[in-house]
């Protein structure tokens, strides 16, 4: 069963809920079906404190994150100006001085 959050297939039960090892979002399985269908219904992306991100925002990167490719990972409180959302599951496309152009989920970014 996928994270309705996420959507990672790395989710384990824990008593009545499933967890995700990715981002450890919580829910119920029936719940699930529900939030999907909410999420389905609207294009609007939440950064990891629930607030809306637009296009041409700014945002800091919360915690490291690897790049593949790259010999450092890039670090938390990274600046990351004019953000421009897309579809998908890296559902931000931005260009990171020092590292190019590249895209980033937004549960992993907060709004600056």
């Amino acid at each position: 069963m996928n994270c309705p959050k996420c959507n990672s297939d790395l989710t384990y039960p824990n008593q009545e809920l499933m967890v995700c090892t990715q981002c450890f979002h919580e829910w119920t399985p029936s719940e699930e079906v529900e939030e999907v269908e909410v999420a389905n219904s609207s294009e609007i992306i939440l950064d990891s404190n629930g607030n809306e991100l637009k296009n041409g925002d700014s945002v800091i990167i919360i915690k490291d994150l690897p790049v593949k490719g790259a010999p450092k990972p890039l670090k938390a409180g990274t600046k990351v100006k004019n953000i421009r959302l897309t579809d998908g599951d890296h559902n931000i496309s931005c260009k990171i001085d020092g590292f190019g152009s590249m895209a980033l989920k937004s549960e992993f970014v907060r709004k600056a």
